[in-house]
Formats: structure tokens, C-alpha cells, sequence
């Protein structure tokens, strides 16, 4: 069977105020002609399908269109919704639209309930396991506590549960939403980890054929049944290096994966430049950037006058502009925001906590109260989103 994994559209979503809904068309496009030319049996989509909870219009035609095409394939589809959609909205009509081969898995109390497809080696189960938060969902598998790995491990136990009692011999795909240990991520993913609580270990994906993930922007493969199809667009600077694909994977009859990746088409390269105003205006070495999206770190240790207007009459796409003016040693250190910049919360609160008691650790026990701190403000973040979406 021939399935195409693909994940974290991000419908609606712009790249520094810069529109991708045409980039996002042209992406569904090739999708769609993808799944026509390359005899793909069956469509997963992991998650993040729109950008927000409350999609913009556009947003919502663009997803209609492609339902309505993949429809019209008769290529059976299966949706989980992330972090980003709002599960309610997403699922709106899924008992309906299911009736269409397009399958919409966003009821956390639905994830031992596969669609249930075949091919000449026989059944394939496919279990969707839409984005699981801890605080809305643990209640729902009988857990008193616990984070992201223990509601998904839960998740995964019905499935295993329900996949030994169907013939022997079923493959058994999964579709998840998470961040799993050994991922790579990127600046554009909403971060849904507190002191790497939310961390999943890969080991919970035991005992499936194939786990198509979700969340993270940049491709990847974990292990050969384990892989993230990552985001179809670049929505931050720092994926410049990423090759944006979507994956084919066969599975085969004894349950064995291979997998190949094809690309999506870009709207416009990416590129991080840095360096002195004067230098990197008159430099050749840029020239191939002129027409990419462009990022520029100015190192020139007084803020030159209309920097924004001086970079984009040669690199006219220039989207962000950043100041890291170069120091002599005798120079003060960096900013108190440049030197946390990047590092995880609880890591920062560790160390404000080393500043202002010296000569001290954080032992364990106030570790554990500065991470339960952590996930209780996010658990609260993410009711006020749901109210908000309802």
C-alpha cells in the first residue's frame, strides 16, 4: 500500500507579513497531482492543518478545495488535528465527510477507532491520534497526572489493544501530533514542551507499522517506521537549510517500510545574511540572493541610517532585519535577552535562581516545583484557547 504522509500546512499562516495563501494553493495543488500521478493509496495528514483556531476565510477555502479533490480521487484520507487547529472546528461534520473516504480524526475518545483500508495483502488499520493535552485529555484514559509521553502512551495502549483483536496479520499505521525525543526542531513550531516535560520517547510508537508524525517543521526519520513529513512551506528563517517534501512511504505485506521523499514547490529561496551595511551591499558573493526572501544580521557597530531602505534596494525581499553590532573585548557582554535567547524556560528560571542566591544549586524538589509552575500557566494558556475556540 502507498501512503502519502504530510503534516503542518499552517493554512492562513504569512511568513513575516509576506501572504503564502498562493504558495499554499500552489502546495495543494501538487499535492493533489502527487496523489494522481504517483498511484497513492491513501492520504495522511498529521496535524496542523490550519495555522489558528479561528481560520481566516481564505484559510478555510483553501481546505474545502483540496477536501473536495481528494474526494473526487476516491483516495481515502485521514486528518488528525494539532496543536494549532481547534479539534472542535476541524471535526465539524466528520461522521459526513467520512462517508466521502475523507476522515477526520480530531475526538481524543476515538483513537482506538481506525479507518479500516485493504490492499492485496490484506487489512490495514489506520489509528489517528489527534494532538493530546495533558490537562484536557488525561482524565478521558483514567490518569491522575501525567504529561504528553503518559496521555500518548495511554493513546497507544487502546491501539494495541484493539489491533490484537483484528485478524492476525493487520499492519497498523498511526498518525500523531508531538514532539518525540531525538527530533530536530525549528523557530516556527509553537512550543508545547515546559522543561522537557512534553518530550515523547519513540519507544511508545511500539508495535505499529508506521507512525506518521507530526509537529515539527524539518523532515525526518527517527527510525524507519518513525518519521516526521515536517511543515510543506518554510515558516521561519531558521529552516533555510530544510528541504521541504512530502513523504511516499510503501508499506509492504510483512509490514516493512520504505519511504522517499518528494519535494514541494518553494515560492521564493530563503537566505540569512550578515555582516557590515557597505559589505553586503557591494559584495558579489550575494548576488544569487537578490531575489530570495532575505534575512540580514548588520554587524557594523553604529546603526547605520535607513538600514531597511538601503538592504532592499539590492535585495529588495529583505523580510527581517536584526543588529548584533561587533564588541571589543573590552566591551560589555551582551544583553541579559541575548544571552537567554533560545534556551528553554525552565533552564532561564534555574538560572535566576543561581543569580540571585550564590553559591547555591536548584536541588530536585525546586526543580519540580518551577516545571509544575510551568505547565500551570500553560495549562491555563491552552483552556483560555479552547474557551476562546468554543
Amino acid at each position: 500500500m502507498r501512503l502519502l504522509h504530510t503534516s503542518d500546512w499552517h493554512l492562513g499562516r504569512s511568513f513575516h507579513r509576506e501572504s503564502l495563501h498562493e504558495a499554499q494553493r500552489a502546495f495543494l495543488d501538487h499535492l493533489v497531482a502527487v496523489v494522481r500521478e504517483q498511484g497513492v493509496d491513501a492520504v495522511l495528514v498529521a496535524g496542523d492543518v490550519y495555522d489558528r483556531a479561528l481560520p481566516g476565510l481564505d484559510a478555510v477555502a483553501l481546505f474545502d478545495d483540496v477536501l473536495h479533490r481528494l474526494g473526487a480521487l476516491g483516495v481515502p484520507t485521514v486528518f488528525i488535528s494539532g496543536n494549532h487547529d481547534s479539534a472542535r472546528r476541524l471535526g465539524v461534520g466528520a461522521g459526513l465527510i467520512g462517508r466521502a473516504g475523507i476522515h477526520l480524526r480530531t475526538d481524543p475518545d476515538g483513537c482506538a477507532e481506525p479507518v479500516l483500508l485493504a490492499d492485496g495483502h490484506g487489512p490495514v488499520a489506520v489509528y489517528g491520534l489527534p494532538y493530546l493535552e495533558p490537562a484536557l485529555t488525561r482524565e478521558r484514559f483514567g490518569l491522575e497526572r501525567g504529561g504528553h509521553e503518559q496521555v500518548l502512551g495511554a493513546a497507544m495502549d487502546l491501539v494495541r489493544a484493539d489491533l490484537a483483536a483484528r485478524p492476525a496479520g493487520t499492519r497498523a499505521v498511526v498518525l500523531a501530533h508531538a514532539f518525540v525525543t531525538g527530533g530536530e526542531p525549528s523557530d516556527s513550531e509553537r512550543d508545547i514542551t515546559v522543561g522537557g516535560v512534553a518530550a515523547v520517547s519513540a519507544s511508545v510508537f511500539d508495535g505499529v507499522h508506521y507512525a506518521a508524525l507530526g509537529h515539527l517543521h524539518g523532515s525526518q526519520t527517527l527510525a524507519p517506521h518513525l518519521r516526521y513529513s515536517g511543515s510543506p512551506l518554510a515558516y521561519s528563517f531558521s529552516e533555510v537549510h530544510q528541504r521541504k517534501t512530502v513523504w511516499l512511504v510503501d508499506l509492504a505485506g510483512d509490514g516493512s517500510v520504505t519511504a522517499e521523499r518528494v519535494d514541494c514547490p518553494a515560492p521564493r529561496p530563503l537566505a540569512r545574511l550578515r555582516g557590515r551595511l557597505a559589505d553586503l551591499l557591494a559584495d558579489p558573493e550575494h548576488a544569487g540572493h537578490e531575489e530570495s526572501w532575505v534575512q540580514v544580521t548588520l554587524t557594523d557597530a553604529a546603526r547605520p541610517a535607513n538600514p531597511m531602505e538601503e538592504l532592499r534596494k539590492r535585495f529588495p525581499h529583505t523580510l527581517q532585519l536584526l543588529f548584533d553590532p561587533e564588541h571589543t573585548p573590552d566591551e560589555p557582554h551582551p544583553s541579559y535577552a541575548a544571552r537567554v535567547s533560545g534556551r528553554p524556560d525552565l533552564e532561564v528560571a534555574e538560572g535566576f535562581v543561581r543569580h540571585v542566591r550564590p553559591g547555591s544549586t536548584v536541588d530536585e524538589s525546586e526543580r519540580s516545583w518551577l516545571r509544575e509552575a510551568f505547565e500551570s500557566v500553560r495549562q491555563s494558556e491552552d483552556r483560555s484557547r479552547e474557551e476562546t475556540a468554543r
